[in-house]
């Protein structure tokens, strides 16, 4: 076969163009009669069309439409302008400009801003004591804009995160809430007072009052300060919002006392979202669940949940911890000879102490 192919191409390297045409006349004569034997349609495979590009792209559109017969001439055409699309898109694919930097110094640069709240120049110093060669500014500015932190460091006081971390251990909130009550008058509004401690969660309630006015405000007020000094828990900054029952009077006690005053802004009760919290788990795990008959009624319903809320509730916040410590179960005497799985507390041993008719339960190990 080798040697046919090279005897063709010695006869039509040494024929004129008179030759040339009349053998190619021939070779299409003889292809037609060849593809009237063949199905209608044929396929090529991905290496056989790249044969066919090869030799026929270069012959130009003229020609292929008279000579291309295994396909249609404009699906061939076609092929060869996918191609040259396909080589002008791998080109425009390699990647030009500096290389990328690398991920680890990424993830240090982030870490730094993260928490420091240093901008790209403190994190460049950082870098290069550290020995390792610092991108450029506008590399780290980059870095830093793409993880959404701003370039340049944090002034001021910070984040509302970072302000109740550092102040949390001295930080009191304050709020009021409300509850309709059933008297022998039909209902009325009645309010309670709820002073909380960021650091530890845990709350003080005042007694409930139909007329929560100024006087009142500032009688409480003091007796949750001589309350705070029992408890040796330290109050040097409350926070409330702009209700008008925490009157200028209200604020002038408190700051006689040392203590500073925040007010929370304009439609932001996030600021206040510990005590805010706190109403609404009193208001849902209790309240809710009670037709309330009068003031005494609703202090005693506070009073229970309170008492609740410190030693026998569970806190998600504070990693499932009681808020007020509790005595220790003892432990079971471990009877002697190989080692076993750990005590674990059957159902005859786990108690149940209810309260306020048995809404709020409390589960306990009973001490052998």
């Amino acid at each position: 076969m080798a040697a046919l192919y090279r005897s063709l191409l010695l006869l039509i390297a040494g024929a004129t163009n008179k030759e040339l045409a009349r053998q190619l006349r021939y070779l299409k004569e003889e292809n037609r009669v060849l593809r009237g034997k063949m199905p209608d349609r044929i396929t090529v495979t991905r290496q056989e069309r790249s044969r066919l590009l090869k030799f026929g792209a270069i012959l130009g559109c003229q020609a292929i439409r008279h000579l291309v017969t295994i396909v249609h001439p404009d699906t061939f055409l076609r092929w060869v302008r996918d191609e040259k699309r396909d080589k002008k898109k791998t080109k425009s694919d390699i990647k030009r400009g500096r290389p990328k930097t690398k991920e680890d110094i990424r993830k240090l640069i982030l870490k730094f801003a993260k928490e420091n709240g240093w901008g790209y120049g403190r994190i460049m110093g950082e870098l290069k004591k550290l020995g390792i060669n610092p991108p450029s500014r506008n590399t780290i500015k980059n870095i830093l804009k793409a993880a959404g932190f701003a370039p340049g460091p944090n002034r001021g006081e910070g984040t509302w995160d970072e302000f109740l971390k550092r102040h949390a251990a001295s930080l009191w909130q304050i709020d009021f809430f409300s509850k309709k009550v059933l008297t022998v008058k039909g209902f009325r509004e009645l309010y309670v007072l709820v002073f909380l401690h960021v650091q530890t969660r845990r709350v003080y309630l005042t007694p409930a009052s139909s007329n929560p006015g100024e006087a009142w405000v500032q009688s409480q007020t003091h007796e949750f300060l001589q309350h705070a000094k029992q408890q040796q828990l330290p109050v040097k900054m409350v926070m409330h919002d702009r209700d008008a029952k925490f009157s200028k009077a209200v604020d002038g006690d408190l700051r006689k006392a040392k203590i500073k005053v925040l007010k929370t802004a304009f439609r932001a009760p996030n600021t206040n979202a510990y005590v805010e919290r706190f109403v609404q788990s009193i208001e849902q795990e209790c309240l809710d669940h009670f037709v309330v008959f009068g003031e005494a009624h609703l202090d005693h319903l506070c009073k229970e949940y309170q008492a609740y809320y410190h030693t026998e509730r569970p806190h998600q916040s504070k990693d499932n911890e009681l808020l007020a410590p509790q005595p220790a179960v003892p432990k079971r005497k471990k009877p002697k000879g190989r080692p076993k799985s750990p005590d674990l507390p059957t159902l005859r041993d786990v108690h149940c102490r209810e309260r306020l008719g048995g809404l709020l339960k409390h589960y306990y190990r009973k001490a052998a």
